[in-house]
């Protein structure tokens, strides 16, 4: 049930830390493991979330990799999801039953890919390979180079061998230069050996000079003026703000018209977005993209529990809790070029004061850590089912932005 779990993610990246799409699955609350029938749910919920009739499917061309217990399978609940954007996972053993086999052949034929785990491609699971359009290795075995030349000599042309488990930088390069396609797991989320702050390149330093402008409430002439001088930076501004579905009915023809139709607030949301994306240096789209859910999520577990006038205040706490990682700038060193409220500033240093438990919540679901999911929803009395429908909803408004 949905509402004793709680869904978490890992993203599928491709060698450049683009990401293709996401493994959810479940943590149950209180140490339980989530059973056969919670996936049939799982599947369930998202179909209501993300594939509405009057919106169609929210999540774009990426990819959701579910695990495929025979009740998943069995049950009809993968009617709801659009074939192409799902990949089930399973192990090759179950596909020696027959029915499910026929199962399988049956979802793959409508266009469903088919992930196959623990599988001997040169034995007894060799005749799988046609219906297979993912393979897992997994990268932590002893002979894990040998299971790569193996897997790579007898796989049909268009199946994916995917990684998982990647758990150092190394380990990643390696999957990457051995010609793996694609990688499940979080090492993006440590630092790179060697890699060293790199500082704010001239754009950054323009955007934090309009934050603190926008915070001092400045005249919206003057902001104008700093950003009239990267044609490029106000172009994507703007883009961001029409695409996020404020539900205007006009489109945001210019930051007049923004500060106008939305006020300040708003504005220094938006020109967070914009700092995250504007890095030349160590680009990484997965940690933008994390940057950019996480600080969505925070603000959605937070919304009906703090004033409304302080919910914003989630979204750039979220957004500046990687800044440190996507610009190559200290935390302490960041700090210091922006002046952010203290609530803010705790959430950040220490997730404590009034935002940092929503925070904390927020990055507990892209680790997995299901005691601490549990605990920190419990403290804050946010329910299961709350903390899945702001996950889903987070996921889904990332990707309406087309960063």
């Amino acid at each position: 049930m949905l509402d004793t779990n709680f869904i978490v993610r890992e993203p599928l990246l491709d060698p450049k830390q683009t990401v293709l799409g996401y493994e959810l699955s479940l943590q149950g609350g209180g140490g339980k493991r989530p059973g056969d029938t919670d996936f049939v749910d799982l599947a369930g919920f998202i179909a209501e979330h993300w594939n509405r009739e009057e919106t169609g499917w929210l999540f774009g061309e990426q990819l959701i990799f579910l695990d495929a217990s025979p009740a998943l399978v069995l049950s009809g609940a993968l009617a709801g999801l659009p074939a192409k954007n799902l990949v089930l996972a399973v192990p090759a053993s179950d596909l020696s039953n027959a029915d499910m086999l026929e199962a399988f052949s049956a979802l793959r034929s409508l266009g469903c890919g088919i992930l196959l785990r623990d599988a001997d491609l040169q034995g007894e699971h060799k005749n799988l390979l046609p219906l297979a359009s993912h393979i897992e290795l997994l990268c932590e075995v002893p002979n894990f180079g040998d299971q790569v030349k193996s897997t790579l000599a007898v796989k049909p042309g268009t199946t994916r061998v995917v990684a998982r488990r990647a758990l150092s930088w190394e380990a990643f390069d390696a999957c990457a230069a051995q010609g793996l396609d694609s990688l499940i797991g979080n090492v993006y989320m440590t630092s790179r050996p060697g890699s060293h702050p790199k500082g704010l390149n001239p754009a950054q330093t323009m955007i934090l000079q309009l934050m603190d402008m926008v915070r001092k409430n400045a005249d919206v002439r003057k902001l104008e003026e700093v950003l009239k001088r990267d044609a490029g930076l106000s172009y994507k501004l703007l883009r961001y703000i029409n695409s996020a579905g404020f539900g205007l009915g006009a489109e945001i023809q210019s930051l007049r018209h923004a500060v106008t139709m939305l006020g300040y607030s708003p504005l220094y949301r938006w020109l967070s977005v914009l700092l995250a994306t504007a890095s030349t240096a160590g680009y990484s789209p997965v940690l933008m993209h994390t940057a950019i859910v996480r600080g969505r999520f925070a603000e959605l577990l937070g919304k009906g529990f703090i004033p409304k006038s302080e919910v914003e205040n989630l979204f750039v706490a979220g957004m500046f809790s990687l800044l440190d990682r996507l610009l190559g700038v200290p935390m302490a060193d960041l700090l210091e070029n922006v002046q952010l409220s203290e609530p803010v500033t705790q959430a950040l240093l220490a997730r404590e004061g009034m935002y940092g438990p929503f925070l904390a919540l927020a990055e507990a679901c892209e680790f997995g850590n299901n005691e601490q999911i549990g605990e920190l929803a419990d403290s804050l009395f946010i329910s299961p089912v709350q903390v899945n429908e702001a996950h889903l909803a987070a996921l889904a408004w990332a990707q309406s932005l087309k960063i």
